[in-house]
């Protein structure tokens, strides 16, 4: 026997195999837990890293392009500062390099337009006022730079401009401030292009919290969206969350701008979903593939032997004597179960033979004790007869009836065999006539019909007679006038019928049922013993049929089957 896995009970196995399932569920099921904890981390973490490196990238550029702005300004100031009576030439230069600056201005001490310098273009005429910066603000720092904003001095051309303004040496001229109205386009087109997930924007405002520029500005416009742009103000520069939105703030040099960017958690948490999704559909594969493995191997082990066990069960129930059983393997119980089953096939199969053999010797002796009742009235009668007929000189007669009834003795005894030819039972029947008719002083007649193909087969022997003896004491004794006795043999398919009928007076139903349930009448043989003998020896479905009427008579019909010869056939 293989050594192993078949070596381990039956409890062992099952607590080995559920506890190796138990604990790779709880293994895997921490694991996913820890990773969705920590893919959710990460993923805030990765949004928030990612948000910020565009918001610092927003502000580098735009820093960058502050600088620029910045250092035009101090070029275009100390060119008018070194060269006053020639600024024409000079700022026609400047723009012609600077595309990007769509005008330079002059003003008043009080604000006043003086000059306007612009590539092709003149300002509109009776324009005073440049309404592009806040003078008052502009008076409290040496340089201002405003909001985007649109420029109107200029006739059918309003292009979106940062206005920088710086304040100009006084040494007894008219000039009080420079302005550059540089475009807002590059700014915006860069800051409308960055994404930062596919919702994500960025946006710029100043320390107060007024928007500067915002990638979405017709829906705040229009009261679609709104930017809680207070709280954000009062925040320092660095990287804000919560369960919804990632916040980043960045400061822009010394403008006085901030670069804010927004990003949205679930949407970049999200942005991985289908690696996730494949990565636990992955794993509930594997799970399953696991459980169904263990499902199997389980069943291998345990279930398979004993489905075989039960199903060797079953066939034993079904067919005890022809089967043959063979040991199963498994786990140690159903090796167990296995060996003791086996050991109680062969004890029950034994116990059944001798059963049986107790059960054929009992049903011989049943039958011989059958065979033995011999009818002490009917001897001491017959005697008596005799007697009475060599008192009166019929010495013939009495001669044949001791003939007759040493013959009906000889067959009775057949030397110890239970079966004899239906030639000789028929000689039984007729010599128990012979001695019947001198007892009645031929009170009755008798007729034998007997087919020539049956005298051959064999019969259980003083099966007629009991009969006969019923029909002469039941139907024909009371009789008053003369009796008649028929009977018959013949042959129905495979089974031989013996038919004895009489014309008595009949019997009612519960006569009928009296006679089969007596084991001995006063006849010595009874019916029912009869009855009992047949079935004993061919089984339930042969016996005898008794069918009577009251005044008419009574047929009883013996059916049994055809039989060649004594060893043929065994006592059931």
């Amino acid at each position: 026997m293989k050594r192993g896995s078949c070596r381990r009970g039956l409890r062992t196995t099952t607590i080995l195999v559920f506890m190796v399932t138990g604990v790779t569920t709880v293994i895997l099921g921490c694991c996913i837990a820890l990773f969705l904890g920590r893919y959710r981390s990460a993923m805030v973490q990765s949004a928030r890293t990612s948000t910020a490196q565009a918001v610092s990238q927003v502000s580098n550029t735009v820093s960058n392009y502050v600088g620029d702005m910045e250092q035009a300004m101090r070029l275009v100031a100390q060119s008018l500062s070194e060269s006053p009576n020639s600024p024409d030439e000079l700022l026609h230069t400047f723009l012609t390099f600077r595309p990007d600056v769509a005008a330079v201005t002059s003003y008043s001490p009080n604000g006043t337009l003086l000059h306007c310098w612009s590539l092709g273009r003149e300002p509109r005429e009776q324009i005073f006022q440049n309404l592009s910066f806040d003078l008052e603000r502009a008076r409290s720092a040496l340089s201002y730079m405003t909001a985007p904003h649109v420029v109107t001095i200029f006739e059918s051309w309003y292009p979106w401009v940062v206005t920088m303004t710086e304040r100009m040496p006084e040494p007894g001229g008219e000039t009080a401030w420079i302005s550059l109205d540089f475009s807002f386009a590059r700014i915006s087109d860069y800051i409308n292009n960055v994404s930062i997930g596919q919702r994500g924007y960025c946006f710029l405002m100043d320390d107060a919290g007024n928007i500067v520029y915002h990638p979405q500005q017709q829906l705040l416009h229009s009261g679609l969206k709104s930017e809680n742009t207070a709280a954000l103000a009062a925040l320092e520069d660095g990287s804000y969350a919560n369960d919804t939105v990632i916040h980043c703030l960045t400061s822009v040099g010394d403008c006085g701008w901030r670069v804010v960017g927004v990003s949205y958690v679930d949407e970049m948490v999200n942005r991985n979903v289908q690696e996730m999704i494949r990565l636990s559909a992955g794993l509930a594969v594997i799970v399953l593939a696991a459980a169904l493995l263990t499902s199997w191997l389980l069943s291998q082990l345990l279930g398979r032997p004993l489905r075989e066990l039960a199903s060797a069960m079953g066939k034993f129930e079904t067919d005890a004597d022809h089967f043959m059983y063979r040991q199963m393997n498994g786990t140690r119980e159903v090796r167990e179960l296995s060996h003791s089953f086996g050991h109680m096939v062969l004890r029950i199969q034994k116990l059944m033979f001798s059963v049986r053999q107790e059960e054929v010797n009992l049903h011989k002796t049943e039958l011989k004790a059958l065979q033995a009742q011999i009818n002490p009235h009917f001897l001491y009668n017959t005697l008596d007869s005799i007697a009475w007929m060599c008192e009166q000189g019929r010495n013939t007669d009495a001669v044949q009836m001791i003939h007759a009834l040493a013959k009906l003795f000889r067959i009775s005894i057949s030397k110890g065999h239970e079966l004899i030819p239906i030639a000789r039972e028929i000689e039984h029947a007729e010599n128990y006539l012979e001695i019947q008719k001198y007892r009645y002083k031929n009170q009755f007649t008798y007729t034998f019909d007997v087919d020539p193909g049956c005298l051959d087969y064999y019969c259980n022997k003083i099966t007629l007679q009991p009969i006969i003896e019923n029909a002469i004491m039941h139907g024909l004794e009371l009789m008053v006038d003369e009796g008649h006795i028929d009977v018959y043999v013949g042959q129905d398919g495979d089974d031989i019928v013996f038919r004895v009928q009489d014309n008595g007076v009949g019997m009612s139903p519960e006569q009928v049922h009296a006679i089969l349930d007596d084991s001995k009448d006063r006849t010595g043989i009874g019916i029912k013993n009869v009855n009992d003998r047949l079935q004993i020896y061919f089984g339930k479905q042969y016996g005898l049929r008794i069918s009577s009427e009251l005044d008419v008579g009574t047929c009883v019909e013996i059916r049994m089957p055809k039989v060649g010869e004594e060893g043929d056939y065994e006592a059931k």
